[in-house]
């Protein structure tokens, strides 16, 4: 891959450790374990408790995310360059269970081997995630939508109708 490229269609996804919440507290997982076996759905937020991720983006694979399973997606999971804690409670805040998988990209070396990162220092926020959608078989990426603009190619819905 160039540097500073996204991945796309085809492509490997990145063996990195990201962290998620465990019963014990915050665990690392390798990204390559958790999303490297079966059909995978992964979607990119910019930052958890922000408008459109927690009244569109997040709801729809809340609401919707059983259809996935029926199309025979194994592992749901949700990225974004947030701590572990905030992905933790933002995914209790809307009652993910465990029905999605919270990860939380820290400083964001899953993200730029994605090269899917954003600037939002305008916002005040710092390096964040571009709003994407995978899906990723075997971990190898088959989908890949990237927002522009409005929370389209990423939701939920679109995903199904790939499927």
């Amino acid at each position: 891959m160039v540097p500073g490229m996204a991945l796309s269609t085809g492509d490997t996804i990145p063996d990195l450790e990201v962290t998620t919440m465990g019963p014990e507290g915050p665990t690392k997982v390798r990204t390559t374990d958790l999303l490297g076996t079966g059909k995978v759905v992964l979607f990119a937020v910019p930052g958890a408790f922000t408008p459109g991720c927690s009244k569109t983006h997040l709801p729809g694979f809340v609401e919707r995310g059983s259809e996935l399973k029926d199309k025979g997606v194994d592992t749901l999971a949700c990225i974004a360059v947030n701590d572990v804690f905030v992905m933790d409670a933002w995914g209790r805040e809307h009652g993910v269970g465990d029905d999605i998988v919270m990860l939380a990209d820290g400083s964001a070396e899953f993200t730029e081997a994605m090269g899917l990162t954003r600037d939002m220092t305008g916002f005040g926020m710092g390096k964040r995630s571009q709003r994407y959608a995978a899906v990723i078989e075997d971990g190898v990426i088959t989908q890949l939508e990237i927002d522009e603009g409005a929370i389209d190619k990423s939701t939920c819905s679109n995903i199904l109708s790939l499927l």
